[in-house]
């Protein structure tokens, strides 16, 4: 499979959509996810990422020029035990309360399907990271309609145990931009995490995300043997 850097993946599309990239930090010591998103309307650029508890929820930059919050106005990121859950979504809520009840992340996920947007039927994309014994295990899931058919919902969970250090998966909304969008195909991509800390992630993540589509972006590293962790959060609206 083909290991691309972070920059180089970024600027291969103006609009990757929603984006959840999960690994493990170069050192082998930290669990390492980011969540952006992107916007094409003046609806889905007027948000913000504010802190909520221990994960983060989306906001209205501007409640005046709201339209209709339904598929814009979410927990993005929760935390359940051990457990970090990370989507584009309410899908969110569903893996969390769901597996409180003792389902799993693939389980809580087939209560749900693509978005209600047509004609472009939106995936939805999920990440769980799962810290355990000092180490890390992670999915990652794309729920999407059949080649743009609505009535159809095809799924696709990857496991990833005892990842590598130094890498990640890379998974998003959409192939590429276009009328309507089409869904985001294959396994999620895989990246190189520099050896770097969370600020400079960070700043190399939302450099080189479009800039005319970015809108908000998340980055977390959670230290595998304490849980401890360090978040950062950056919005274009300001």
């Amino acid at each position: 499979m083909e290991i691309k850097t972070i920059a180089n993946e970024l600027n291969s599309l103006a609009y990757h959509g929603r984006g959840i990239i999960i690994g493990k930090s170069a050192d082998g010591k930290k669990a390492v996810t980011a969540y952006f998103i992107m916007g094409r309307s003046e609806n889905s650029r007027n948000r913000v990422f504010v802190e909520d508890g221990e994960g983060i929820r989306t906001q209205a930059f501007d409640e005046s020029k709201m339209v209709d919050p339904h598929l814009i106005i979410y927990a993005p990121v929760r935390v359940l035990g051990n457990k970090t859950i990370v989507t584009n979504g309410d899908q969110t809520d569903t893996i969390y309360e769901l597996m409180d009840r003792q389902m799993t992340f693939e389980q809580a996920l087939r209560t749900r399907e693509f978005e209600d947007d047509a004609p472009n039927y939106t995936p939805r994309i999920s990440g769980i990271i799962r810290l355990e014994n000092g180490d890390m295990n992670y999915a990652m899931s794309i729920l999407k309609s059949a080649e743009g058919d609505g009535s159809s919902c095809q799924r696709y969970t990857y496991a990833y145990s005892n990842p590598i250090a130094g890498k990640a998966k890379f998974i998003h909304t959409y192939k590429c931009d276009g009328n309507p969008l089409p869904s985001y195909e294959g396994e999620p991509k895989t990246l190189e995490l520099p050896d770097t800390d969370i600020d400079s992630l960070t700043k190399l993540i939302w450099e080189n995300l479009n800039e005319d589509n970015k809108v908000s972006l998340f980055v977390r590293y959670i230290d595998l043997e304490t849980g401890k962790y360090d978040s950062r959060i950056v919005n274009k609206n300001k």
